[in-house]
């Protein structure tokens, strides 16, 4: 199968093993074979903050294709309800990139959206979200047909960083990095319900599936805070301690399980929803940020932040399977071929 890449023709394997190096067949079979459960592996994509652009790389053959610019600082990005396009966020460019998940071509650009560091669709897919990083807002969006437009800006705490929404399209979690807060917005009238103290730094936030409790990860801290949210008001349970540095979430796909990424400890932490326990530890270099996940669950995708690389983990030895070279700060990573996103 071939798949056209800005007139560059890239041959996709049919099979995941034409994507294994020869001298490392037996280590990287298990990664390879992960990139997809189809005959067509779709392209990665990473998000380089500090260069302004998109590394995109054949799973195929683990090289970089091209580059794509964007905006300044890309550090997000997700995919549109219609799966036709994948939105990258960038913050300080104050605009949105739209690309083609399957071909990796420029769709569009939408600019005049201010500071959009993390964004998030609500999953009734009518309401667009984004944290204004610098300027300490969250805008909420209508979202018709794909077009974008503003319905709300919300002063919030110092910093918003990340964002989660709950399975019912009721309430926005939204963390504060510098002034330590979670913080819930009311979908329906879009003001703030409550704000509730965290640890230092708090970072990336996600619920467990049946919206009970939401977990956040603390970037100056040693772990990952869980806090009650069934009740009225929300209620610190308790901090599950995973590393240094907790900071962002990858849904395991069994709606059990999620990854954490230890930036400072150079660790990833898989923690059992249930029990909040954590039921696995591996290394993983260079401050490890944003992760995805292969179909099978098998092999992880972490972009390493301070090796300028995508490092590859086959989830299973818990062993690195090999590492591409991207580009400077590398922050967002994401492909088609992915495991549930809860």
């Amino acid at each position: 199968m071939l798949l056209a890449l800005s007139g560059v023709t890239t041959a996709l394997a049919a099979t995941p093993s034409a994507a294994v190096n020869t001298a490392t067949n037996t280590a990287t079979n298990a990664a390879t074979s992960t990139a997809s459960t189809s005959a067509v592996l779709r392209p990665m994509f990473v998000l380089n903050s500090q260069d302004a652009d998109v590394s995109v790389i054949d799973p195929a053959t683990w090289q970089v294709i091209k580059r794509i610019p964007t905006g300044k600082e890309p550090h997000h990005l997700y995919l549109t309800p219609d799966e036709k396009s994948i939105i990258v966020a960038n913050a300080v460019g104050d605009s949105l990139t739209f690309l083609d998940p399957k071909t990796a071509e420029v769709q569009r650009t939408v600019r005049d959206i201010l500071d959009p560091y993390h964004l998030r669709f609500s999953p009734d897919m009518k309401w667009f979200v984004t944290a204004a990083n610098r300027l300490n807002h969250v805008d909420v969006y209508r979202w018709e047909q794909g077009q974008i437009t503003l319905a709300k800006r919300i002063a919030t705490g110092k910093t918003p960083s990340h964002l989660w929404i709950d399975s019912k399209s009721t309430t926005i979690y939204a963390t504060m990095q510098d002034s330590d807060e979670l913080v819930a917005i009311d979908l329906a009238t879009q003001s703030v319900k409550w704000r509730i103290p965290t640890g230092k730094m708090p970072a990336d936030v996600y619920a467990t599936p049946d919206d009970k409790q939401v977990l956040v990860g603390l970037t100056g801290g040693t772990g990952v805070e869980v806090f009650d949210v069934s009740g009225a008001a929300p209620r610190r349970v308790m901090l599950i301690p995973t590393g240094k540095g907790a900071h962002a979430f990858r849904a395991a796909g069994d709606k059990r399980h999620v990854y954490v990424s230890n930036r400072v400890a150079n660790t990833i932490s898989k923690i059992d929803t249930r029990t909040l326990t954590v039921v696995d530890n591996f290394a993983a270099p260079s401050g490890p940020d944003c992760m995805d996940l292969s179909p099978d669950g098998q092999t992880l995708y972490v972009t390493s932040r301070w090796a300028r690389k995508l490092t590859v983990i086959d989830v299973a030895s818990k062993k690195i399977v090999r590492q591409v070279p991207v580009g400077k700060s590398p922050h967002g990573v994401w492909t088609l071929d992915h495991a549930p996103r809860q």
